[in-house]
């Protein structure tokens, strides 16, 4: 089983991002764009285990605790590793300082299963694009710019998923095993 765990963006946030998408697609319809319903916050990536192993994934992910919930703003655009050699196309997300520790928190609480500990620094964002080529057509350069300081939505929550990633020729398809509450509700 392929895993990833992650925050669920609200219905309103998925709406606005649906909109972008769909005017981005009309000016470059061979990107690769992330379809709005598989849109997450991705907070740890598993990857492959077995399914003996996904009982122990969910007692860790049970004792994952934060003294409130987090809150998210999603605004921006920009990308990685960056704008002269774009590979992707990404929301900003600008979070609770609590949600930097949330992630730290499930990484140690994975590693004790053998699960390999994330090496890049903890970027909170919501993938849209995939790019094969670095050069951007000049049109899609200027929509995003366009775009650049958009403001989505706001999120504020106080669970996280674990979700089963299955990759198929259509593209990706989430399915949500479990979710797991980590702060009470203020």
């Amino acid at each position: 089983m392929r895993l990833f765990v992650a925050l669920e963006i609200p219905s309103a946030v998925r709406e606005n991002l649906a909109a972008l998408l769909k005017s981005l697609r009309a000016v470059s319809p061979q990107t690769r764009w992330v379809r709005p319903d598989n849109l997450h916050v991705t907070l740890k990536f598993i990857g492959e285990v077995s399914e003996t192993k996904v009982v122990a994934i969910r007692i860790a992910l049970t004792g994952v605790r934060s003294d409130q919930p987090v809150a998210l703003d999603f605004r921006g655009l920009g990308f990685f590793p960056n704008d002269k050699h774009p590979r992707v196309l990404w929301a900003g997300i600008e979070a609770s300082p609590n949600l930097k520790t949330l992630a730290a928190n499930i990484d140690e609480g994975t590693e004790k299963l053998g699960i390999r500990r994330e090496q890049r620094p903890f970027s909170p964002h919501l993938t849209l694009a995939r790019f094969e080529s670095p050069r951007l057509p000049e049109k899609l350069r200027s929509a995003i710019q366009e775009n650049a300081a958009r403001d989505f939505g706001s999120l504020r929550t106080s669970q996280f998923h674990l979700i089963e990633s299955k990759l198929k020729p259509s593209g990706a398809e989430y399915t949500t095993l479990e979710s797991f509450p980590f702060a009470a509700e203020a």
